[in-house]
């Protein structure tokens, strides 16, 4: 996708230092962290949102959630506790429509949801 930010670090259009990247996944630093520890988990190939996935991604997704545990100890945020966030579609909080995962950490979060 020509326009999304995701697909362009992915290309190396936006310079980025990544944490971790492998040929599924890109883990890098969220530019406007919400946490002490707030890291995203891209993948690879365009997905637009979790709806968008597909029985080919079951793999994907596994690989996905072990890596986020590895960043997690990688981090220093395992024992104490972390959360994981996947935003889906504009009422869920997708900013950008590239599935992604937020691991957050570092501090008390606090209430895990609210709304106006």
């Amino acid at each position: 996708m020509a326009d999304c930010i995701f697909c362009k670090i992915n290309n190396g259009e936006i310079n980025t230092s990544f944490l971790y990247e492998d040929e599924q996944i890109m883990v890098f630093r969220d530019i406007n962290p919400r946490a002490p520890v707030h890291l995203l988990i891209v993948p690879r190939e365009h997905i637009a949102d979790l709806g968008a996935a597909e029985e080919k991604h079951k793999e994907l997704l596994g690989h996905i959630n072990l890596v986020i545990a590895q960043m997690a100890r990688q981090e220093g945020i395992s024992d104490k506790g972390y959360r994981v966030i996947m935003n889906k579609g504009a009422d869920g909080g997708q900013e950008v429509f590239h599935l992604h995962y937020h691991l957050l950490g570092g501090a008390p979060l606090g209430n895990m949801v609210t709304y106006r």
